[in-house]
């Protein structure tokens, strides 16, 4: 594992108010932007051919950027919905809504433009539907499962919501980030949301273990924690950045979305742990219930 050299924040410096406020705020802003990305497309966050059906084409264009797109808009019938460029070459990833009958058709009007046809693939709009329903029902699931072993470890309402709370913000930052930079929902991002319920439940449990459960005081346990806690983030956190930036370099558009995912998810997760999570057990210790 990378070695990071975690330095000791001086918390009494902050009020439980002051840490929780950043967070909540981003969480916040995140809700409305899901939330009204819901009211105008009737999802909270645009799915792909994955679970709305249609058709991607991936096509080489010998051709600069612009003229290329022209050309593309033009050779297609129906228009492709949306063309997504690789940037390492000039190749372009085209998605359509139309049945599997027509990717033929798609596919020859490609080729009859000068196009090279490199792949291609369709899902049928039942067979997307029902797998759009299984993976939100995963992810709905993964959680509530999360929530009720939580509640099983700590038995207690503060240290447990503190966890449900900074996981469901992990996920919905991400979300909402997915919508401003036009990532869809397919599985392969459902299962960087799934991945992120996981790694925020170990960096919260670790904290809530050494702060609640190990001798040492509050603020010793604190950076006891921080030091394994934000050593594991950000060596995960490294390793999704440099995945992003080379799956995008050579047009791994799968594995740069998951990657751009769990960057924005393990950054959220860094925050939420250490400054959402731990207001919440700081009252608890000396101001709430625990007294």
């Amino acid at each position: 594992m990378v070695a990071f050299e975690v330095p000791e924040i001086d918390y009494t410096r902050y009020t439980n108010r002051q840490l929780a406020a950043v967070p909540l705020v981003i969480l916040a802003v995140a809700l409305l932007i899901v939330g009204g990305w819901y009211a105008a497309t009737g999802a909270p966050v645009d799915p792909g051919v994955d679970f709305t059906g249609g058709a991607e084409l991936r096509v080489a264009v010998d051709a600069p950027d612009g003229q290329a797109r022209e050309r593309i808009q033009q050779t297609f019938d129906p228009a492709p919905e949306s063309i997504r460029s690789v940037p390492s070459d000039d190749t372009y990833i085209l998605t359509f809504q139309t049945d599997e009958t027509g990717v033929s058709a798609l596919e020859t009007q490609a080729r009859d433009a000068g196009f090279e046809v490199q792949s291609s693939y369709t899902v049928s709009a039942s067979f997307g539907s029902r797998t759009q329903g299984l993976a939100l029902g995963g992810v709905a699931f993964a959680f509530l499962g999360m929530s009720v072993l939580v509640f099983l470890m700590f038995r207690t309402f503060v240290p447990s919501i503190a966890v449900v709370v900074s996981a469901f913000s992990d996920i919905v930052v991400p979300v909402a980030l997915m919508n401003l930079l036009g990532i869809e929902l397919t599985l392969g991002t459902v299962a960087a949301l799934l991945m992120l319920i996981g790694y925020s439940v170990d960096s919260d449990i670790l904290l809530n273990n050494h702060i609640l459960r190990r001798s040492g005081g509050f603020y010793e346990s604190t950076h006891r924690a921080m030091r394994t806690g934000v050593t594991m983030t950000l060596t995960s956190l490294s390793a999704m950045i440099v995945m992003t930036l080379v799956a995008t370099v050579f047009g791994i558009q799968l594995l740069a979305a998951i990657g751009t995912v769990l960057v924005f998810g393990l950054a959220t997760d860094l925050m939420n742990t250490y400054m959402l999570n731990l207001s919440l057990l700081r009252w608890y210790k000396y101001e709430g219930v625990a007294n």
